[in-house]
């Protein structure tokens, strides 16, 4: 079974000036229509993890779950959202993707379960190569069993909230994406969204 695809979007877009980021328009569509474009055929279904009125989302005829520990607590938050989504669907997995970064790749959920195969560890998380440092991670794109989201539930309400501090104990693969141009680029400020409208499509 695919595992269900999660795009998180439950943050307060600050830097942009508030509202959901995931509805700003590029190349005449909102980024949501574009990460749909790139998650569905990799996954059995998508829900969305968003905070606030759902009617805003009405048109995608997605679900969408708010964050059940308040405080916008980060996206761990949405990751245990979600994994409480999967387990009432019944699914093993969720893989994430972010609601800002509309150029992710189109093999994403493939690589995450070959590197968790291949490490053989619970969780993965994709990683760029990067010039200063042994790799770039992106905490926001992985693969999480709905086997630790107790564990989750607990560290979210003990305080947690890095990402990294709570996959590494556990084991986390890194799924590599060398690709140029960065796949995972994200669109945080007015500035990031004309640079991707520069891009173009991929």
């Amino acid at each position: 079974m695919k595992p269900i695809g999660i795009i998180l979007a439950g943050g307060q877009a600050t830097r942009m000036g508030g509202g959901d980021k995931c509805l700003l328009p590029l190349h005449g569509q909102p980024l949501l229509a574009h990460i749909l474009t790139r998650l569905h055929p990799q996954v059995s279904s998508v829900a969305l993890n968003a905070n606030g009125d759902p009617a805003r989302f009405a048109d995608t005829g997605l679900p969408v779950l708010p964050d059940s520990i308040a405080g916008h607590p980060g996206p761990l938050a949405g990751v245990l959202a979600g994994l409480d989504h999967a387990a009432e669907q019944g699914a093993n997995h969720i893989v994430t993707a972010a609601g800002d970064t509309p150029f992710f790749p189109e093999d994403l959920v493939s690589r995450l379960l070959q590197a968790a195969h291949m490490e053989n560890t619970p969780l993965a998380m994709a990683t760029t190569p990067a010039e200063d440092r042994p790799f770039h991670r992106h905490p926001t794109f992985g693969l999480w069993p709905v086997s630790l989201r107790e564990d989750l539930r607990q560290a979210l309400t003990d305080g947690t909230r890095k990402i990294i501090a709570w996959t590494e104990p556990h084991g986390c693969a890194k799924a590599t994406f060398p690709e140029t141009p960065d796949p995972f680029f994200n669109i945080n400020t007015p500035e990031d969204l004309s640079k991707a409208q520069a891009r173009g499509q991929n």
